[in-house]
């Protein structure tokens, strides 16, 4: 009876060993290769917007079809934080790039993809130097990796993504539509 025992077990160890260790190695590889092409996708996506100064409908489309060609759906968000300069405000300084003359205030991803999704085809949303751009994606479904960790780890929430990234920076140039 001990002897079966035994033999049940091992055989379970091995199968583990030999199937699911590998899958779990193939998947965390495929989220890792989701990783770096998201990565590469935003970071494109966003410094090409910083340089020409805007956010065209054409470019944040390739965004999208690049991102959900790695098989995974995604929640993308945007925040354009504009300067404003505040030129009317009386002061006793005499230069324009005071620290603290500055405000910034957001606008977010909806009212930006309305702006690109206007009827008149223009599908351009400017910005101007100095304005800080940032984008953020994360994925919205499980992938496989995760469905084996919750398995035999437990430790991976819903609330967990496995391709996550953001990446922002200064708007260099003003775009004019």
């Amino acid at each position: 009876m001990s002897d079966t025992l035994i033999t049940i077990i091992a055989v379970f160890l091995a199968a583990i060993l030999m199937f699911v260790f590998p899958l779990m190695s193939v998947a965390e590889r495929t989220d890792d290769m989701s990783q770096l092409a998201v990565q590469a996708a935003v970071t494109e996506f966003v410094d090409d917007s910083r340089a020409v100064g805007k956010i065209t409908a054409d470019n944040y489309d390739r965004l999208i079809s690049r991102i959900e060609a790695t098989g995974n759906s995604f929640d993308v968000e945007m925040e354009v934080k504009v300067i404003d300069e505040n030129i009317g405000k009386k002061s006793a300084w005499t230069q324009g790039q005071v620290i603290g003359e500055n405000v910034y205030y957001s606008v977010y991803t909806s009212q930006i993809t309305d702006v690109l999704q206007q009827d008149d085809g223009n599908g351009v949303y400017s910005l101007k130097e100095g304005d800080i751009f940032s984008c953020s994606v994360k994925n919205t479904n499980k992938t496989i990796a995760q469905s084996i960790r919750d398995v035999f780890y437990s430790i991976s929430g819903s609330g967990t993504s496995t391709v996550s990234v953001a990446h922002s920076g200064v708007v260099t140039a003003t775009g004019s539509n």
